[in-house]
């Protein structure tokens, strides 16, 4: 399962509030395709499968499918707002190359 930093906790929390929907949690997840073989997906969600699984991080749910969630285990999303990086992130120790734009991995 993924991990978030407070950064990427606290953004996703601002993010959330302003779609104005409580019930909202971010989904991760990971598809075929991209670059590399593999790519990111994240997204808001209200929809939940049974087999789903969840956490919560200082009030931020985050929704994971099963299959995902293997290739997820140990990485880390984090947020940087700097004048270098911008955005979202995420360092998975599952992924053996990433493209140049970091959206895709093998």
């Amino acid at each position: 399962m993924i991990a978030l930093t407070d950064n990427a906790t606290t953004k996703v929390a601002e993010l959330i509030t302003a779609e104005g929907d409580e019930g909202l949690a971010l989904r991760v997840a990971v598809r075929p395709g991209g670059c590399s073989g593999f790519s990111y997906e994240m997204f808001f969600d209200s929809d939940r499968a049974s087999d789903d699984i969840i956490k919560e991080y200082s009030g931020v749910k985050v929704v994971v499918d099963p299959s995902s969630a293997q290739l997820l285990t140990g990485a880390t999303l984090d947020y940087k707002d700097g004048l270098m990086e911008t955005g979202f992130s995420i360092d998975n120790p599952n992924a053996q190359s990433t493209c140049g734009c970091g959206q895709s991995f093998s």
